[in-house]
C-alpha cells in the first residue's frame, strides 16, 4: 500500500557515477514503491551493483540525489541510511559460515537492537523470520553445511532482522534450485505484501517477470527502459540489449 502522498520508499534522481573516464551510472532515476517488488535488470557491467552501492552510501555520485521516503540521504553515511530503514544483500555471500543459521540472524538482531531491546525480543524475531523465510528446518545447521541456494535465503532473513523498510537484493536467486526459486518468489511476494519495498537485481528473468510490478533496465550505465513486466518483455531496446529473441515466461 502506498502512502497518501505516494512518496516512493526509495528514489534516485539523476544519479551519475564516474570511475576515472568511465561513466558507470549515467543520469539514472528510478523509484521503489512500498508494498511492491521492483526489478533492476541489465547485462553484466550495466551498472546495477554500482547503483546499489550508491544507494547504500558505499559509492559517492558526482551528480544526482538518493532519497529514502522523501529524505535526501545523498551525503549521509551508510549507517544513517540503515537507520532510516535501508538494508541489502550482496552478490557474494556475506555470512558467518561457522555459525548456525539461527545465530547468523541473532548476531544481526543483537547489533541492530543494541541498547534498545532485550534478548527475548531478538529470539522472538529470529524465530518469526526463520518461519517466514522457510529456514526452520536448517536453523541449527552451520551455514557452511547448507546448500548455496538456502544460504542466499539466510542472507535475506539476516537483512530482515534490521527491520528494514527498503530491501535491496543483489542476485539473491544465484545457486538456487528450481523449487528453491519458486519458494523464494513466494517469499518475496509475502514480504512485499507486508509493506516492504524490495528492489531486485537478478539475471533469472522468469523470476523477475513473475514477482515484479515495475522493472527498470540498465545498459552501459544508462536507463533504457522502465515499465511493467509486459512492457519490458516487448520493448525493442530491451530485447536488443538484454533479453534477446527468446520468449521469457
Amino acid at each position: 500500500m502506498q502512502s497518501p502522498d505516494a512518496t516512493p520508499l526509495l528514489e534516485t534522481r539523476g544519479v551519475t557515477v564516474r570511475f576515472g573516464g568511465h561513466v558507470a551510472v549515467n543520469d539514472v532515476s528510478i523509484a521503489v514503491e512500498r508494498g511492491a517488488v521492483t526489478g533492476l535488470i541489465g547485462p553484466n557491467g550495466a551498472g546495477k551493483t554500482t547503483l546499489f552501492n550508491t544507494v547504500t552510501g558505499l559509492q559517492k555520485p558526482i551528480a544526482g540525489q538518493v532519497l529514502i521516503d522523501g529524505v535526501d540521504v545523498t551525503t549521509k553515511a551508510p549507517y544513517k541510511r540503515a537507520h532510516l530503514g535501508l538494508a541489502r544483500t550482496f552478490q557474494r555471500l556475506e555470512l558467518f559460515l561457522s555459525l548456525s543459521v539461527r545465530d547468523n540472524l541473532r548476531v544481526a538482531g543483537d547489533i541492530h537492537r543494541a541498547g534498545t531491546r532485550g534478548k527475548a525480543d531478538v529470539k522472538a524475531e529470529t524465530d518469526r523470520l526463520l518461519e517466514l523465510t522457510g529456514l526452520t528446518d536448517v536453523a541449527d545447521k552451520d551455514v557452511s553445511d547448507i546448500p548455496t541456494g538456502r544460504a542466499r535465503v539466510v542472507e535475506v532473513a539476516r537483512a530482515l532482522m534490521t527491520s528494514p523498510r527498503v530491501l535491496l537484493l543483489d542476485e539473491p536467486a544465484s545457486g538456487q534450485t528450481e523449487q528453491e526459486t519458486e519458494d523464494f518468489a513466494a517469499m518475496l511476494v509475502r514480504l512485499a505484501g507486508e509493506g516492504l519495498g524490495i528492489c531486485l537485481v537478478e539475471h533469472d528473468l522468469p523470476l523477475v517477470m513473475k514477482v515484479c510490478s515495475q522493472i527498470h533496465v540498465l545498459d552501459y550505465g544508462a536507463l533504457i527502459a522502465s515499465g511493467t513486466p509486459e512492457e519490458i518483455r516487448h520493448d525493442p531496446a530491451v530485447i536488443a540489449a538484454y533479453i534477446g529473441t527468446e520468449e521469457v515466461a
